[in-house]
């Protein structure tokens, strides 16, 4: 079913590299205010699509538009002042540097400063500077709740408060669509339980549009709206959580096998320890 007025639409992607298809005749939309989820094994083509979207990969046939704009060919940094924020499935930060710093540099883009006022650090440089500490320590600092590491090196950090970090960092860039790529790969149970409330929270109350990477099934059926699944880089299944789990194309995808009820019993079971916990 058609969306209306999509954010994001792919139209016919492919994306190849090496003479492999690493996306092929990939077609999908993306409305406001959804929470969608891009599933597959491994090796499906879920990041190459992400970095796709977000400008990093160009695709050799199709076009990708962001609220009716052909975007097919912009860069990547200017789709992030657009309003396409992301994190990465590797976290990519800058080790040295502190979380406040680190978190900073992703309203770059949006910054009027001119060279000049920034190198004189002259009065629309430090106006900028002020009102950007001001939101990220304001709003994102405290939103997810960093505050008593805002100054330390992030070399120094968890593998959890960083892959945090990286959100803030995200949200920084003023994102009308957050593009979450492996935000719980590697975290333990709590520091899951801790992402998905934040970016629930992120959606609902600053009213951002997520689209997320994740093979953590549970998390994935438990805040999806809807769910894509790729498979050797094709659609071949969508629909609400529910629906993608009775499929058995889906079932085959994962488990070599139609068994729906094996694949709905791992589902079940990734989603078991959040249950619990509440």
């Amino acid at each position: 079913m058609a969306i209306e007025n999509p954010l994001i639409r792919c139209e016919n992607v492919t994306v190849s590299a090496s003479g492999k298809k690493l996306v092929e005749d990939v077609t999908f939309e993306l409305g406001p205010g959804k929470f969608v989820a891009l599933i597959g094994p491994n090796g499906a083509g879920k990041t190459s699509l992400f970095n796709t979207i977000s400008g990093f990969y160009r695709p050799s046939q199709g076009h990708i538009t962001f609220k009716g704009q052909d975007i097919t060919r912009i860069p990547a940094p200017r789709r992030a002042k657009m309003g396409l924020g992301r994190s990465f499935q590797n976290i990519a930060l800058f080790r040295g540097m502190t979380v406040l710093d680190n978190i900073k540099l992703g309203r770059h883009a949006h910054l009027k400063t001119n060279v000049f006022d920034a190198l004189l650090y002259l009065g629309r440089a430090r106006r900028e500077e002020a009102e950007l500490r001001r939101d990220v320590e304001e709003r994102i600092i405290d939103f997810l709740e960093i505050d008593h590491i805002r100054h330390a090196p992030v070399s120094a950090l968890s593998y959890g408060l960083q892959k945090r970090v990286e959100m803030a960092r995200a949200l920084a860039m003023q994102p009308e669509i957050l593009m979450l790529d492996e935000p719980v790969a590697g975290m333990n149970r709590e520091e899951t339980e801790d992402m998905a409330r934040f970016i629930l929270d992120v959606r609902a109350e600053w009213g951002v549009t997520v689209l997320m990477v994740e093979h953590d099934m549970g998390m994935v059926m438990d805040l999806s709206d809807h769910v894509v699944v790729l498979n050797f880089g094709q659609v071949i299944a969508r629909g609400t959580p529910a629906q993608v789990q009775a499929d058995p194309e889906v079932a085959r995808a994962y488990l070599g096998s139609g068994n729906v009820d094996e694949l709905r019993e791992r589902l079940r079971a990734a989603a078991r320890p959040r249950a619990e916990a509440a």
